[in-house]
């Protein structure tokens, strides 16, 4: 005859099973992409040199501050070019940190995640715009470091985001004809010069290092709304970047194995613009989800009575654009998913 066991038994049996189990899943976090163990990543801070697509808020009067910018996420304007969240607040997700403070807002008490100094609108070169090139944003980062804001084992244990070379290549793309052999030489000069900085970002300690291709600027409504469909010439010209960019990455790696990766935006972002046209709900997926008036104005614009002079799609969490140039969340989250195995963390 089986001995009976206690009820108390029982219960103590299972409060310490359950006990096992708190101190097995002690420090597992949950991301917006799955559970991760905190012990999985070394890395602990985000050094991000950029322009809108990872600024979360350096260019303090642009548009990105005004009202509908920001209605996904925070909530309010942040500037942030989109409805919410943007690629580097991605990166620091699967991190396991929060997105690193914009360097023109940051204080003592921001720096423990790293500093983003991605300024909309700039480049490898200076553009239109006179916000910080990429070699001052890495010139504002050594002097942080000369300073000893950051010690080597902060930057030791840090990963850099690279988002550039959109901006540069505008002024070429608007003229009136576009030269393929002008856009050509540009190019290599630009990519020449983002692998020595590349090299200098690296020099300063950091050792890993993700590098955006640009995306398929073709696509992007700021060109599509002339011609209704992706530009394919643009898109053959931003191939052909992103193929020198990757030899470059790939020679920079025969000297240092494994610090320089890429996100290949390009085909990411044609590979959901193309999943949304076959399962859309909203109509062409190549519109921006927040309309100007007319070209006079853009989103965000009012008038001096400071009535509104844009309009607003009813869903933008079903949006692959936000505005002109920029994805909406919801085409980062898309996108991001798609690259994310890329970052090799």
């Amino acid at each position: 005859m089986a001995k009976q066991t206690s009820p108390i038994i029982t219960l103590l049996s299972l409060l310490i099973l359950l006990f096992m189990i708190s101190i097995t899943t002690e420090g597992t976090k949950k991301s917006s992409y799955g559970v991760h163990n905190v012990n999985d990543y070394h890395y602990r801070k985000l050094f991000v040199f950029g322009d809108s697509y990872a600024d979360t808020g350096n260019f303090l009067n642009s548009p990105s501050y005004k009202p509908p910018y920001g209605i996904t996420f925070p909530h309010q304007p942040s500037g942030r070019f989109s409805d919410g969240r943007v690629l580097t607040d991605y990166i620091a997700s699967t991190l396991n940190i929060k997105s690193p403070a914009p360097y023109s807002l940051r204080n003592s008490s921001d720096l423990q995640f790293g500093i983003n100094f991605a300024y909309g609108g700039t480049g490898v070169f200076n553009t239109f715009l006179k916000g910080p090139n990429m070699t001052t944003q890495i010139d504002t980062f050594e002097e942080l470091i000369k300073q000893k804001i950051y010690t080597k084992s902060d930057i030791d244990s840090s990963v850099a985001l690279v988002s550039f070379a959109g901006n540069d290549y505008y002024p070429y793309l608007f003229k009136d004809g576009i030269n393929i052999k002008e856009i050509l030489v540009f190019g290599a000069s630009l990519i020449k010069q983002l692998s020595i900085n590349l090299k200098r970002i690296h020099s300063l300690g950091i050792n890993k290092i993700a590098i955006g291709l640009l995306e398929p600027v073709g696509c992007l409504p700021v060109i599509t709304k002339t011609y209704d469909k992706c530009h394919a010439v643009i898109n053959l010209l931003v191939m052909k970047h992103n193929e020198v960019l990757l030899q470059a990455v790939q020679d920079l790696n025969k000297e240092n194995e494994s610090v320089f990766v890429t996100l290949d935006l390009y085909k990411s972002f044609l590979s959901v613009i193309e999943t949304m046209q076959k399962n859309s709900t909203v109509g062409n997926v190549l519109r921006l989800c927040c309309v100007p008036e007319s070209s006079i104005y853009r989103c965000g614009s009012v008038d001096e009575r400071g009535q509104k002079k844009y309009s607003l799609c009813d869903n933008p969490e079903l949006s692959f654009f936000w505005d002109d140039i920029h994805p909406t969340q919801n085409g980062w989250d898309a996108v991001y998913k798609m690259v994310q195995a890329s970052l090799s963390l």
